[in-house]
This record gives C-alpha cells, structure tokens and sequence, in this order.
C-alpha cells in the first residue's frame, strides 16, 4: 500500500483515500470556444506517458476533498513530494525530469 501526504491535511494517508486527476500544471484554454476540433483533441484526450519522475494532479477524496500535486516516479511509484495545487512545479535535486513530462503541453494551447 503506498502513502500519500496531503499537503492541505498535513498527514500520511493511504492511497485508498486519494483519486487520480490527471498530469498537473496543463496550460488550458483561455477560451474553449475558440479552439479547432483538432486542437481540443489534443488538450482534452493527448496526454505523454514517461517512463520516471511526472508531476500529476492528485485529490483527497476521502479527505479534505482537495485537490494538490505531486511529483511521482512512474516506475517505482515512489512520491517524491506533494505541494499545494496553484504552487509552482519544484525542482527535486538529485532527480531528472521524465524526457517529455508535461514540456510539451505546456503553453501550447491557444
């Protein structure tokens, strides 16, 4: 069973309590309306998957009911840290990036 800290609740939790939201710190849309079919495509359905570290967004649903982000290594499933939502994404020392975590969507949409 993994733990996973909630930045809101201050406290170790188990996984069972946490639900997936998806990679965090995604430029969206200023105007959704405006975007092509094939450009909301891409935001809403294309998503990278790496292999090692990835930020993604994690919410407390059996808790707090927050949302917050957290670094994770894909491979070993081990959380780094996990950081408030809105905050900006850390640098972990000592840790490498996944090659195309979330630089490629970053600040493509329209």
């Amino acid at each position: 069973m993994l733990l996973i800290y909630c930045p809101y609740c201050e406290e170790e939790r188990s996984e069972l309590e946490f639900r997936h939201g998806g990679d965090a710190h995604i430029a969206r849309p200023t105007n959704i309306a405006d975007i092509t079919d094939e450009e909301f495509q891409d935001y809403f359905f294309l998503r990278d998957n790496p292999k090692g570290l990835i930020f993604e967004r994690w919410r407390h649903i059996h808790g707090c009911g927050r949302f917050f982000n957290a670094a994770r290594d894909t491979v070993s499933d081990k959380f780094y840290m996990s950081y408030k939502a809105g905050e900006p994404r850390p640098d972990i020392p000592g840790v490498t990036t996944a090659a195309a975590t979330n630089e490629t969507t970053e600040g493509t949409a329209k």
